[in-house]
């Protein structure tokens, strides 16, 4: 996994622990939904079409997740984005930086 792909998990799984700790479960671990989730956003970074050149979510192309997947993971970034900045500050900076590069990006499956 490069370097991009490596942060953007690291960023998914951050927000996925501050949702969790605040809806679920407490302790620190994520919940057995919230791992789910995690794992399937895993495997899902793990095979865009874009590789290291991906976009952050809110402006790719290409929609990968399954509908409902979509929709929790939704939920968990509206939730824990703005708690990210003060939480995982660094991380917030490279996610914005990210979403600046990932602007102007074009769907591999269009001619």
């Amino acid at each position: 996994m490069n370097k991009r792909l490596h942060r953007e998990k690291k960023t998914i799984f951050a927000m996925l622990r501050i949702y969790c700790r605040d809806h679920h479960a407490p302790t620190g671990e994520l919940c057995d939904e919230c791992a789910g989730l995690m794992d399937y956003a895993e495997k899902r970074l793990l095979r865009c079409p874009f590789g290291g050149d991906k976009p952050t979510c809110a402006q790719c192309p290409v929609h990968c997740y399954k509908p409902e997947k979509r929709e929790q993971v939704r939920r968990v970034m509206r939730y824990a984005g703005p708690r990210m900045l003060l939480r995982h500050p660094v991380l917030t900076f490279w996610h914005l930086v990210d979403g600046w590069r990932g602007e102007n990006v074009k769907n591999p499956f269009q001619r």
